[in-house]
């Protein structure tokens, strides 16, 4: 797997990819605080607890207002391995779906051990992050998929028949590759996917988002991005039902207002396909962040996931500074996705200046091991 080599940054483009990439990471990670603590719970149950309007703020989950789930921490994850493959490039070893599945595996570590282990010292700094060993409602298909050291591939994926979200929102970062061409980007998404989610509607809803994350990244409209997905997904067999739930999605905006009853029924029965479908209505119909978020998590569906996935495009799209900051001020892991995100930004537009063949800064090397 390559990558395109991209023109020479200049500062005011660094500044407009860190602000997005800022956004993307922060963005996903306050959907998904918004709703977590509503994820399961059916709109007359959100509404009797959080008043006829329903949730229009962060309320408590998990002991604490603003709190993440998996689904968040995923991400971060998947942040990391992209920076590792892009470290370890240097070595003469390139297959990114390899490093983004042992830090997968380094996420499983933190579900299963107390906290960080300073005797593995290949772990890097995000790995030690203790926050992180939260156990926060990790999906059975994430914990069977993990649970030892043989990789997924499409050709023989791991839990064939799972549909789950939760394989999408952890693909925004791929889009954030903006120097890749975008047929990679979904390649990778789509490989990495199946590392936990083997259906083929799964993996290619995965792909779908993070070429849609991948062209606002670039500057492109949302509806712009949709219409590139759709002629990536053209040529890959089985691509008729995330097809389907973007199209349904392009179509929900034109019948009216929004509400939770249309967000509900675009979530459907909660698969991959269906909420990268949602999360595309919400973004699209969105008067602001805070209004595209609260219309994410409002209704039947799984509403964690919904935000995080809204929150991602949106983040991509209007940079970190559309973010609401009374929300970002109460979220939790907030200075850890912050400095993830100017690393991932940092490697991206000056990694010959961090590392090389030839020699490397020792702090990075610290930070992101090539073992």
């Amino acid at each position: 797997m390559g990558a395109t080599a991209g023109a020479v940054w200049g500062r005011s483009e660094q500044q407009d990819f860190r602000s997005r990439v800022r956004g993307t990471l922060l963005g996903l990670a306050v959907g998904d605080a918004l709703g977590a603590p509503v994820d399961g719970l059916g709109i007359e149950g959100i509404r009797e607890a959080y008043g006829a309007e329903g949730l229009v703020d962060l309320a408590p989950a998990y002991g604490r207002r603003g709190a993440v789930t998996h689904l968040t921490q995923l991400t971060l994850f998947s942040v990391d391995g992209l920076i590792r493959a892009q470290v370890r490039r240097d070595t003469g070893a390139w297959h990114p779906p390899t490093d983004l599945h042992r830090a997968y595996l380094r996420w499983a570590a933190t579900q299963r051990d107390w906290g960080p282990d300073e005797r593995r010292k290949d772990d890097g700094w995000l790995a030690r992050e203790e926050w992180l060993y939260a156990r926060r409602d990790p999906s059975r298909a994430l914990l069977l998929g993990l649970a030892d050291e043989t990789m997924g591939t499409p050709e023989a994926p791991k839990n064939p028949g799972e549909l789950g979200p939760e394989v999408a929102a952890r693909s925004a970062p791929f889009g954030l590759l903006v120097g890749w061409e975008p047929q990679l980007v979904a390649q990778l998404a789509v490989e990495c996917a199946a590392q936990t989610h083997g259906h083929p509607t799964a993996y290619l809803a995965a792909g779908a988002y993070a070429v849609i994350v991948h062209a606002l990244a670039l500057g492109e409209s949302l509806d712009g991005a949709v219409q590139r997905a759709f002629a990536l997904l053209a040529a890959r067999p089985g691509n008729q039902p995330v097809s389907d739930a973007l199209q349904h999605a392009l179509g929900a905006v034109r019948q009216g207002l929004p509400g939770p009853e249309r967000v509900a029924e675009l979530c459907g029965a909660g698969t991959a396909e269906s909420l990268v479908g949602a999360a595309v209505y919400c973004a699209l119909v969105a008067a602001d962040v805070r209004h595209g978020l609260t219309l994410a998590v409002n209704h039947d569906g799984p509403s964690a996931a919904t935000g995080a996935l809204t929150g991602g495009l949106l983040g991509a799209l209007h940079g970190e500074t559309a973010l609401p900051p009374a929300w970002l001020a109460e979220l939790e892991g907030r200075p850890t996705i912050l400095e993830l995100a100017d690393d991932f930004a940092m490697e991206m537009t000056q990694g010959p200046a961090l590392h090389s063949p030839a020699g490397a800064s020792p702090g990075w090397l610290a930070r992101y091991p090539r073992a």
